[in-house]
């Protein structure tokens, strides 16, 4: 992809790796650049499980989004969404209802406009260029407004995004507004890089993204299970990514904990 496919020459920075590109090529994606694939490739290289760990992660969105349609919610908010290859969330959502809504939220201008492309004039979906970190300003948009009805219960998706968030940004801080704007019986959906299970790699994983826009904060555990606070996780809890809800037991690898990334589903009451 050069330039000029990109859409938004003004906006794009050539001379870093976008996390939302480098992921695109880990799922096998075309939409990314030479800086991003020697990024990937060097991960990779590092760390040769990363694209099937990527691939876990999606598939746990598909599992949590067709678990949110069976609770009744038929609007989602997908937050750090990066580009929607297949399987996306309103592909999977309208396999079981066709009314469902989505609004994807990126700031990656690469991510925005071949979002645009991808989802064309679809009525029932729309992308925003925003940050997730300022919920206040993002839930006011008219793009969000339009399409979205927070009295009514809502997904919200942070699908391998707030690793992306430093403390310093205070994610509980974040989480909290948005949770004071939806309604009860809406779901947070939250994957997240953790530390705890493969630390030896973890430090130099680290230090790659630090080359990017947006450096990693990977979190335990417990410090994920903070991250909920005002919601009732469902079952199985925070769980390392096959472990939530596989649709067969052939699904779960003899070692879950070498996909790293935690995964979890809060119900606000």
């Amino acid at each position: 992809m050069d330039r000029e496919e990109a859409g938004g020459p003004d906006e794009i920075d050539l001379s870093r790796p976008s996390a939302a590109r480098v992921y695109d090529y880990y799922l096998g994606g075309a939409h990314n650049f030479a800086v991003d694939r020697e990024m990937a490739q060097q991960a990779i290289r590092m760390w040769p499980e990363l694209p099937v760990i990527m691939q876990a992660n999606r598939a746990f969105l598909r599992r949590a989004v067709r678990y949110c349609v069976s609770a009744g919610v038929r609007q989602f908010l997908d937050l750090g969404s990066g580009i929607p290859t297949a399987g996306n969330v309103h592909e999977v959502a309208r396999a079981v209802d066709p009314g469902t809504r989505v609004v994807y939220v990126d700031r990656d201008p690469v991510a925005v406009t071949y979002s645009r492309s991808i989802l064309g004039d679809d009525r029932q979906t729309t992308v925003v260029k925003a940050d997730l970190r300022a919920p206040d300003a993002l839930l006011a948009r008219p793009e969000v407004t339009s399409l979205l009805d927070f009295d009514q219960p809502i997904a919200v998706m942070m699908v391998a995004v707030l690793h992306f968030v430093p403390d310093s940004d205070d994610p509980a801080a974040i989480i909290a507004g948005y949770r004071e704007a939806m309604a009860p019986g809406s779901f947070l959906v939250v994957s997240h890089a953790s530390d705890e299970a493969q630390p030896e790699k973890v430090e130099e994983h680290r230090e790659l993204y630090r080359k990017t826009s947006t450096p990693m904060t990977m979190r335990t555990r417990k410090q994920v299970t903070a991250l909920f606070e005002g919601f009732d996780v469902v079952d199985p809890g925070v769980v390392f990514l096959p472990l939530w809800r596989p649709e067969s037991p052939d699904d779960v690898d003899e070692h879950p904990e070498r996909f790293t990334g935690l995964a979890a589903v809060g119900r606000k009451p």
